[in-house]
């Protein structure tokens, strides 16, 4: 029977596309290399949400459960980190020895997550299935979140927060300074609540959070964006 859960994971892929065309088409016209990287996460979100909802309408395939482990679970997190570093920090050689590092954890994730075996081919017979079962507990493909995506999201949201820190009480910044909060705000349900009902095998609530979480980022993102007005002079 068809599961109406597919519903959220495939809404939360649609808007990670419209986000990451936005986030592409500015970096297009202001070439800053933080949009770049978010629009690559944003990208991928979008096909880890996809490989969700396929398996939640379907049941999961073993390709389908590492991509969403590897882009979702994993990699998103770092590439919206190295945009708010790239955002936030100046000094040229921190900038190139983070995308060093960038560039070794996606080649390490993704030669991890497409060859570990399977411990358990029944645990994708799961509404929603976890690494832990899937690949065996302390296994390296099962330990990618805890070693990579919790330290990027610490970065991630202490990078946000720092910035809206610096605009307040600027009533011009009012704006930039909501919107900022409110993609920390998303990025927390993702990473918090999602990562809490995966683990427990959730279903519904890790689809919903996926949906609410990159809801609340975008509109934070649209709220940063507005152009701030200047006061009208006195007559």
């Amino acid at each position: 029977m068809l599961r109406a859960v597919f519903v959220f994971p495939l809404l939360a892929a649609a808007i990670a596309l419209v986000f990451a065309v936005a986030l592409a088409r500015r970096f297009l016209q202001r070439r800053r290399s933080s949009q770049a990287f978010w629009a690559v996460a944003l990208a991928m979100y979008a096909v880890a949400s996809t490989a969700v909802a396929f398996g939640a309408l379907d049941g999961w395939t073993s390709g389908e459960f590492r991509i969403y482990w590897a882009l979702g679970a994993v990699l998103n997190v770092p590439f919206l980190a190295q945009g708010e570093v790239d955002l936030l920090v100046r000094n040229r050689a921190v900038r190139w020895a983070c995308y060093a590092l960038l560039a070794f954890v996606t080649a390490y994730t993704i030669a991890r997550v497409r060859t570990a075996p399977l411990a358990d081919a029944d645990a994708l017979l799961e509404d929603l299935p976890s690494g832990k079962d899937v690949f065996g507990d302390g296994s390296a493909a099962h330990r990618l979140p805890q070693l990579i995506s919790i330290p990027a999201y610490l970065v991630l949201v202490g990078g946000a927060i720092w910035s809206a820190w610096r605009m307040r009480g600027r009533p011009e910044l009012r704006d930039r300074f909501v919107g900022t909060l409110g993609i920390a705000l998303g990025a927390t349900v993702i990473a918090g609540f999602g990562s809490a009902f995966a683990a427990l095998g959730h279903l519904w609530p890790f689809a919903a959070s996926l949906l609410f979480g990159i809801a609340v980022m975008y509109l934070g993102f649209r709220r940063a964006s507005r152009i701030a007005r200047e006061p009208a002079p006195a007559s």
